[in-house]
């Protein structure tokens, strides 16, 4: 149990920079160019490229970037397709472990540009039609201030400060009982879900990536080490794999009925290019 609370903390503390940085932003945005930004998002009138721009974020390693798209989709700074462009293009611990185990470094560069390919055109295509309707069906920047009573009279960095502490006391809880939940079933019996269903590879890939921890992008990248899964089963779980975002978006999205949606899409687009590049066979 040291090593759950130790990791708890450490996955934690990573993730309070990006948080800061994000509710910073979302202020700044929110004092100097709310209404203009608000306005241009509802009207259809997001740029292309918004979605292209997130998945090269998204491909750093850990899920920073993640965690940080779901504020600003939340506050309604980023569109749908740039968010789902950030989720399927994250990495999370794929490339140290990849690294770690001597994978061959045309592996690894495969898996990110894949990663990032992918997501900037279902980005694309998802801002194409959906993104009139969910700039409409979301709350404000200041919507979410109000909420968390956050006093934004004292300042952007203070109520910048104050959301931070607020997401990370969620954050730390959350991923403390997912850690717990992990160490007592094990990464061994996790595994052995993909052996007894070998034949639906790429849904039960998908379902692991869903879970929001880093253990998920772990095993799932071990499995295919090891030789129990093939490139494309991996990369359902990858793809669907947005680290603690997903946690996040719970916390800061009101509509849970659109989380629920964005959950499902994620998870039906991440199975999807599993099963595509399975179909194609260019890299098994």
């Amino acid at each position: 149990m040291t090593d759950v609370i130790l990791d708890t903390l450490l996955d934690t503390a990573k993730l309070v920079p990006f948080l800061f940085l994000t509710y910073l932003l979302m202020e700044y945005l929110e004092h100097r160019i709310g209404e203009k930004m608000q306005s241009s998002l509802e009207n259809g009138k997001t740029k292309w490229y918004m979605p292209v721009f997130g998945s090269l974020c998204g491909c750093v390693p850990q899920c920073g970037f993640s965690t940080a798209a779901s504020g600003l989709y939340a506050g309604r700074v980023i569109s749908l397709g740039t968010l789902i462009a950030i989720y399927l293009s994250t990495s999370d611990e794929m490339l140290p472990i990849m690294i770690s185990h001597g994978e061959k470094i045309y592996v690894i560069l495969s898996v990110i540009g894949v990663k990032i390919v992918y997501g900037m055109i279902c980005g694309i295509i998802i801002d194409l039609f959906a993104r009139r309707a969910h700039a409409h069906s979301g709350e404000h920047i200041h919507e979410i201030c109000e909420h968390d009573h956050c006093h934004c009279e004292k300042g952007i960095w203070v109520s910048a400060l104050r959301h931070t502490l607020s997401i990370s006391l969620y954050i730390l809880i959350l991923v403390f009982v997912l850690n717990t939940a992990v160490y007592f079933i094990g990464e061994d019996n996790l595994k052995h879900v993909f052996l007894n269903i070998p034949v639906l590879g790429e849904l039960v890939s998908g379902l692991v990536g869903l879970i929001p921890n880093c253990a998920a992008s772990v095993i799932i990248t071990e499995l295919y080490i090891e030789g129990v899964i093939n490139f494309g089963s991996m990369m359902a779980g990858l793809f669907v794999g947005a680290g603690v975002g997903l946690l996040v978006l719970y916390r800061v999205n009101k509509n849970i009925k659109q989380n629920l949606s964005i959950t499902c899409l994620l998870y039906a687009i991440g199975v999807l290019g599993g099963i595509i590049i399975n179909l194609t066979g260019l890299f098994n």
